[in-house]
């Protein structure tokens, strides 16, 4: 079996097992999303869902959160991780979509990759789900799975990404990636795996690697 056709396989266990996928950080628009996308670092979804609203009652937009200090940002945000960064990037772009994007953010990945705290992933995320622009955003756990299902030798995320982008249709980038994050957690998690179990890894016959 060919990549490719590995891949096609795959996608079809996923559009059957997860027909519709939501975004799973709760948000009201491409502002929310981002600063919703950049506290997930290193943080579960369930806490990132807890801690916005607190935030977004205060400040749901740059022109608000620039009335805040970085000490109120932090204060709110700490439950969420590595709060100090965090906190200093939420305050810096809010700062920069003011000054140079009246206060929007902007549909393009160097001006999102340009913001303090915003990195490729986050980037692409925003891209996908807020504005419906194709990307694949790869975090660690769907780099650990594209090399589970030998669909990557990648040996970083970024080798990852590109593997995904060639062997998946570029229309079904921004659904497959939430596809993939959700059935990890349902069947292929990195601890407590049953490969029997798995559609995906039952279907290619390698549950024995997994016992």
């Amino acid at each position: 079996m060919t990549k490719l056709e590995r891949a096609a396989k795959i996608k079809s266990i996923l559009d059957f097992e997860f027909s519709e996928v939501p975004i799973p950080l709760d948000h009201k628009d491409p502002y929310t999303l981002l600063i919703a996308v950049l506290l997930s670092a290193q943080c579960t979804d369930e806490r990132v869902n807890k801690i916005t609203p607190l935030l977004f009652a205060k400040a749901d937009n740059p022109f608000d959160m620039i009335k805040m200090t970085i000490d109120e940002i932090q204060a709110i945000i700490r439950p969420c991780g590595l709060s100090p960064m965090k906190s200093k990037g939420i305050h810096g772009l809010s700062h920069i979509l003011i000054d140079k994007y009246e206060g929007e953010v902007p549909q393009d990945f160097d001006a999102l990759e340009s913001l303090p705290a915003v990195g490729h992933k986050t980037a692409s995320v925003v891209m996908s789900q807020a504005f419906g622009i194709p990307a694949f955003p790869v975090d660690t756990h769907i780099h650990r799975l594209a090399y589970r299902w030998k669909l990557s030798t990648g040996k970083n995320v970024e080798k990852t990404e590109k593997d995904l982008k060639a062997i998946f249709p570029r229309k079904s980038w921004n659904k497959i990636h939430l596809q993939i994050i959700f059935f990890g957690r349902k069947y292929c998690p990195a601890r407590g795996h049953n490969a029997f179990t798995c559609p995906i890894c039952k279907e290619f016959g390698r549950a024995e690697l997994f016992k």
